[in-house]
């Protein structure tokens, strides 16, 4: 089976470095970023201003290497990897439900940054909540540091 998988545009963000970002868009509510899209993906974007959250799917560009255990941010227990969040995975595969503020041309703004800069958005999807919020959810481990998102930071523990 052949996969391919290539870039739709480029993320950017106030985030320069790895160390001190937000974990999650939870911890950069009022941060802003933008999307530019390659020109092949413009008319992609019709009807998209009609929507408040979207979900941005991503590569993990300065990811080396995955881990099958790691001791994730919001913790000082060790995990599998696919019961955290973290960036160090087989395919380094990211996504962040954020706030679309505008589309306008290849450029979409929204807020809830939470990716590096020069991260390659891979695609976007519509958020919505009736397809997408479940009740009696459960949060295994994550259910007594889930409050520490807001204020929990990223350091050097996946480079």
């Amino acid at each position: 089976m052949e996969i391919t998988v290539k870039p739709i545009g480029i993320i950017h963000t106030p985030h320069k470095k790895i160390e001190g970002m937000p974990i999650q868009p939870s911890g950069a509510a009022e941060l802003e970023g933008t999307v530019h899209f390659h020109d092949e993906y413009i008319t992609a974007l019709k009807s998209l201003d009609g929507f408040s959250h979207v979900i941005l799917i991503y590569y993990f560009h300065k990811q080396k290497g995955w881990k099958p255990i790691v001791t994730p941010f919001m913790d000082t227990v060790e995990h599998g990897v696919f019961a955290t969040r973290a960036p160090s995975r087989p395919n380094p595969i990211g996504l962040s439900i954020v706030s679309l503020k505008s589309v306008a041309g290849n450029k979409i703004t929204f807020t809830g940054a939470d990716m590096l800069d020069g991260t390659p958005l891979l695609d976007i999807k519509p958020y919505v909540p009736k397809f997408d919020t479940k009740s009696d959810v459960t949060t295994g481990w994550l259910q007594k540091n889930a409050e520490k998102v807001q204020k929990t930071k990223s350091d050097n523990r996946f480079q």
